[in-house]
């Protein structure tokens, strides 16, 4: 059993024995450093670390590896930056992005929450975890970020790792990438690195992006890539944009990347918003009402990160604050702000700030002409007059020029249904917004 099995086994095994708080404090930035004859060394990243898992967790640890490896093992537990210089050759060549470079158990294709902005994404990867190297080859996930690239990713990983128990996968950042081939040229040790990322039969990089502008690691991919297409291998890519909009990326790097499938992640609508929020919940053994779940899906409009973000703090508050898990207490907690700032706008600011975004002029959005880059800003108007200042749409298209109601409810149909699954409409309602929620009085 390789390393990274071994280590992937461990954490799996740890994780259902002590509590979720721990795990995460305690493991989740502790790496399987070496394995010699009865000895396995792991690094920790701080003495509060190493300290506290040689009190309270060295017998688990050795029992768990005991367990796993079919004999008795002593553990030895070091911090990074003074770990044993009498380690082997091969030791000293580890990946920067050490903390990634095994497969987070949590991340499964089982808790990935799907819904119309991610479907697509989802039915891929699960084509790719059944046939590896067939399917799909590569598989190029994009989306802004939070949206939950990483966690699909690391799911088809996961998904292989439990079909196939032999495969040899790594996975890997794109800076960690970048690192390695670093180190591997102060070294001179290729061949360890380039046995790391060609003798594989799963490779998985995360943020392709920041290859940009890196000739030195943009060719050794390339190589990369080409050795692990011949063999079959199956490769995964995620990246904030698709390969044509990465800028300074070589051609033939963005070739190699269409070649495959590309598919598109996009913020999560808020139906797909509440249903993270329940699984969320259920992973944490929480309770919230549905209409708290509610209140916390239409607060956050980003991506799933923030979203999570924002049931952890209301979470914490309640606890903190010693108050029941009410619609009341949640309403009070996520307060309204932005909302009533927003709601106390006029029209016309609206449409100075959606005129000045598009930089076109206000007699533009007002005025009769039907011309295609006037129709995007003037029903985003139409949302937001609606959505956020609550006017009726007899109100809204007096406001816009004397338009008839059933012209305004057309266009703020379909640009809802645009905004629930267009990333570029997305980001610029949630620019838009912040540009109207900076306007002092």
């Amino acid at each position: 059993m390789d390393n990274l099995r071994l280590w992937h086994k461990f954490l799996q095994t740890i994780k259902s024995e002590i509590s979720p708080v721990n795990f995460k404090a305690y493991f989740l930035k502790t790496l399987l450093k070496s394995t010699l004859e009865d000895k396995i060394i792991l690094s920790v990243p701080s003495a509060f670390i190493l300290e506290t898992l040689n009190r309270d967790y060295k017998k688990l640890t050795e029992d768990i590896f005991e367990r796993i490896v079919g004999k008795k093992v002593m553990v030895e537990f070091n911090v990074k930056e003074f770990e044993n210089p009498e380690s082997k050759e091969e030791d000293f060549f580890q990946p920067v992005q050490t903390q990634t470079s095994y497969l987070n158990p949590k991340y499964t294709l089982e808790n990935f929450v799907v819904g119309p902005t991610n479907n697509l994404a989802y039915a891929a990867a699960q084509a790719v975890a059944q046939n590896p190297g067939t399917s799909y080859n590569p598989l190029f996930v994009y989306g802004g970020t939070g949206v939950g690239k990483t966690h699909l990713m690391l799911g088809i990983g996961n998904a292989i790792l439990s079909k196939h128990p032999g495969f040899k996968i790594t996975f890997s950042s794109s800076e960690g990438f970048t690192n390695d081939y670093v180190s591997a040229l102060q070294t001179k040790l290729f061949g360890i690195f380039r046995k790391r990322y060609r003798g594989v039969d799963v490779l998985l990089i995360d943020d392709i992006q920041f290859f940009s502008g890196r000739e030195g690691t943009q060719e050794e991919f390339f190589h990369t890539f080409n050795e692990l297409s011949s063999k079959n291998s199956q490769i995964v890519i995620t990246s904030d944009r698709p390969p044509y909009e990465i800028a300074k990326l070589e051609d033939r790097l963005k070739s190699r990347f269409q070649g495959g499938l590309m598919v598109d992640m996009q913020i999560p609508d808020f139906d797909t918003r509440v249903a993270i929020l329940k699984t969320k919940c259920a992973q944490q053994n929480n309770i919230l009402e549905e209409g708290c779940l509610n209140l916390i899906a239409a607060s956050v409009e980003t991506n799933a990160r923030d979203l999570e973000g924002k049931l952890t703090q209301i979470l914490q508050s309640l606890k903190h604050k010693s108050l029941e898990p009410t619609v009341e207490n949640v309403r009070a907690l996520l307060g309204k702000k932005e909302e009533a700032k927003l709601i106390s706008l006029s029209p016309k600011q609206v449409i100075t700030q959606v005129c000045e975004y598009f930089n076109i002029k206000q007699t533009d959005l007002t005025g009769p002409r039907r011309v295609k880059e006037f129709v995007l800003p003037r029903h985003l108007v139409m949302h937001i007059l609606s959505e956020q200042l609550n006017l009726t749409v007899e109100k809204i298209g007096e406001i816009l020029g004397g338009r008839d109601h059933t012209t305004v409810m057309h266009g703020r149909d379909k640009i809802k249904k645009l905004i629930a699954t267009d990333r570029e409409t997305q980001k610029i309602l949630i620019e838009v917004r912040q540009n109207l929620s900076t306007i002092t009085y």
